[in-house]
């Protein structure tokens, strides 16, 4: 079965952009697009305006005024419609199961409101099985550089769904990719004598970072070889280096572990810095 690029839309602006830039990712990747819009009925302190008929109608309506939109500006791209009778979390998550990924807008209205800091979007992100993509308002301008960056961590078989992901989307919109390390010193009391012999065989701890990148690297540079790709390996915590790189680029992409917390959901403090902070469309790729 073709898998589909799937978007949630609530009317809201920012869902609109999020809307046009999963569009413009279907005639990258040559996919149909989904639209879905999480709806249930909720009385309201409005009599003219509770009826249940009505508000359904009003939702179709404006989901099909965005579809009729997206098939106007991209006549190639398969658009199809649903509005689902359920909670957006629930909605998206179920939509999001067959999907290639799912596309959602950085703030949104009704249950989506302040995606990036409330618990709807958080559960989306934290619970998702396939990637998760959050388009923040004006990330559907051009970019100052056709560039995936992405954040590569531990090692090869840690970073494989991550590097896929972003080796895919560099080659769909024929972009080059940027593949971010980032180390720090460890503490005096996390040396060990196998870590510091393996530094010093690499030539000190620089030179070992590096060789990490490029053996988590080499599999996919031989699967995408008309991928140009940058290796950058920096000293400094990974939401400040890869921050500090995606400055300008068309997409940027992070891993985060498919975890559970007894405190609720957690997407991880790379992922939690680059959704909260980064301009650019910010894909969160879970991984094992």
């Amino acid at each position: 079965m073709t898998r589909t690029i799937v978007v949630g839309v609530d009317g809201s602006k920012e869902s609109q952009v999020a809307a046009d830039w999963a569009a413009q990712e279907a005639v990258h990747r040559q996919l149909p697009l989904r639209l879905v819009h999480a709806w249930l009925w909720q009385p309201i302190d409005v009599p003219a305006v509770q009826d249940r008929e009505t508000q359904a109608q009003a939702a179709k309506n404006m989901l099909q005024s965005v579809e009729n939109e997206l098939t106007e500006r991209y006549p190639t791209v398969q658009v199809s419609s649903e509005v689902v009778s359920d909670g957006a979390v629930s909605a998206l998550l179920h939509a999001t199961e067959p999907a290639e990924m799912l596309v959602v807008g950085s703030r949104g209205h009704g249950a989506l409101l302040g995606f990036l800091l409330g618990s709807c979007g958080l559960q989306v992100i934290s619970r998702a099985t396939r990637p998760v993509i959050a388009v923040r308002t004006g990330a559907g301008d051009r970019p100052a550089r056709e560039e995936v960056v992405v954040g590569q961590q531990g090692g090869a078989e840690d970073s494989h769904a991550t590097l896929q992901f972003a080796f895919e989307a560099a080659a769909a919109r024929g972009a080059s990719l940027r593949a971010v390390r980032a180390w720090s010193l460890p503490p005096v009391f996390a040396y060990n004598p196998a870590s510091v012999l393996l530094a010093n065989a690499a030539g000190g701890l620089q030179p070992f970072e590096e060789a990490a990148l490029e053996e988590a690297l080499a599999p996919w540079r031989a699967r995408f070889p008309d991928v140009p790709v940058t290796e950058h390996v920096e000293i400094g915590t990974a939401g400040q280096v890869l921050l500090s790189a995606c400055g300008g680029a068309a997409l940027l992409v992070v891993g985060r572990h498919r975890r559970h917390s007894p405190v609720g959901a957690r997407i991880g403090s790379v992922a939690h810095a680059a959704l909260h902070h980064a301009r650019c469309p910010v894909a969160v790729i879970p991984h094992n």
